[in-house]
């Protein structure tokens, strides 16, 4: 399994700390975290706007897709991702953030993920496709 370690917290990207989430944990394919949205992911009422979910859920999908794969083997770009918002997020509330591989394939991995409050009800969910880039595998010497 790859080392993740230096990516927990905002995941390398300082836009997932500023809306408030963290990567605490994972395993091969899967990565768990917390998310407590701060004002900047919320509309004026301080719900959080759709699209932050998305960027949350997409985090998670590419957290764990990369603890899945090998050495410098890692995502390249997201090329779908469907995410939907089933309840409100608020300013200030803490959420549970999963993302879970559910498949990998060798140009392209299917993830999931899901944002869920504290009493476990879905909040929001994501599917994504996402494009890998492979470590090209060492030349052969033609001579052996």
């Amino acid at each position: 399994m790859k080392n993740m370690d230096r990516w927990l917290g905002d995941g390398g990207m300082r836009i997932i700390g500023a809306i408030g989430g963290r990567f605490d944990s994972y395993g091969e394919g899967w990565v768990d975290g917390a998310w407590e949205p701060t004002e900047l992911a919320c509309n004026p009422h301080g719900i959080v706007q759709a699209g932050v979910h998305s960027v949350i859920l997409d985090a998670a999908m590419n957290f764990a897709i990369n603890a899945g794969l090998d050495g410098k083997d890692r995502t390249r770009a997201t090329l779908e991702l469907k995410a939907e918002t089933m309840l409100p997020a608020s300013a200030g509330t803490a959420y549970a953030v999963r993302g879970e591989v559910v498949r990998m394939a060798k140009q392209v991995a299917f993830a999931e993920a899901t944002v869920k409050d504290a009493d476990g009800k879905l909040v929001s969910r994501s599917t994504g496709t996402f494009l890998l880039h492979r470590d090209p595998a060492p030349l052969r010497d033609w001579r052996t």
